[in-house]
C-alpha cells in the first residue's frame, strides 16, 4: 500500500471514531440514568396483596413478577419457579379464585386481589380436599410441580362446578395440560382429581 493511500485509511479511520464519539456518550448517558434511578428507588410502587386470606402491603419495582413477589418477599416458597415462560405450570396459583401462571403475571397488575398459593389451601390443620386426595392417589413423585398441579386442580373443580361440566378423564386431561409433570404421574394426578371432584 502505498503513502497517500495508508494516509487516507488513517483519515477515515480517526473521522469515523471521532464522529461516532458523541453519540456513544449519549447513549450511554440512559443507562447510567436508569441504573442510578433504580437503586435509589424512584421507580418503587406500593400494591397491597390479600394472600392466603392476609394483607401485605410491598414496595415493588414494576418488573417484579407476582412469583417473585410470593418467593422473595414474603417467602411463600410452595410457589415454583420452573421455567419461568408460563409453560409448565409449576408457578400456578388462584387469583380471585382463577388459576394464573404467576410468572407471567406483574406483581403490580394484582394491587388489592386475592391471591391463593398451595400454603393457603389447608384450613385449620386440615388438608384441602385435593391436597388430601393426591396424598391418597399418589398424585406425585418428585413433588416440584406438585403445587402448581394442586392450585390448578383446585381452580379446575371450581371452574368445572360452575360451568356445569361433566370431569371425564379426557377432560381432566384437557383441563390440565397446562401443568406439566417430568416424572409422568399423570394417570395419579387425573384419578386425585376425579377423588377430590366426587367423581372417582
Amino acid at each position: 500500500m502505498d503513502e497517500s493511500k495508508r494516509r487516507f485509511m488513517q483519515s477515515a479511520a480517526a473521522a469515523a471514531a471521532f464522529g461516532a464519539a458523541p453519540y456513544a456518550a449519549v447513549a450511554q448517558t440512559p443507562i447510567r440514568e436508569a441504573a442510578e434511578s433504580t437503586t435509589s428507588g424512584e421507580h418503587v410502587q406500593s400494591l397491597t396483596l390479600n394472600v392466603n386470606g392476609r394483607p401485605y402491603v410491598l414496595q415493588v419495582e414494576p418488573r417484579v413478577t407476582l412469583l417473585d413477589a410470593l418467593r422473595e418477599y414474603l417467602g411463600l416458597t410452595g410457589t415454583k419457579k420452573g421455567c419461568d415462560r408460563g409453560q409448565c405450570g409449576a408457578c400456578t396459583v388462584l387469583a380471585n379464585g382463577r388459576r394464573i401462571n404467576s410468572c407471567l403475571s406483574l406483581a403490580l397488575a394484582h394491587d388489592g386481589d386475592d391471591i391463593t398459593t398451595v400454603e393457603g389451601l389447608a384450613r385449620a390443620g386440615k388438608l384441602h380436599p385435593v391436597q388430601a386426595a393426591f396424598l391418597e392417589q399418589d398424585g406425585f413423585q418428585c413433588g416440584y410441580c406438585t403445587p402448581g398441579q394442586i392450585c390448578s386442580a383446585v381452580g379446575l373443580l371450581g371452574e368445572a362446578q360452575a360451568q356445569g361440566v361433566k370431569l371425564t378423564d379426557d377432560e381432566i386431561r384437557e383441563r390440565m395440560s397446562g401443568n406439566l409433570c417430568r416424572c409422568g404421574a399423570y394417570p395419579n394426578i387425573v384419578a386425585a382429581i376425579k377423588k377430590a371432584g366426587g367423581v372417582a
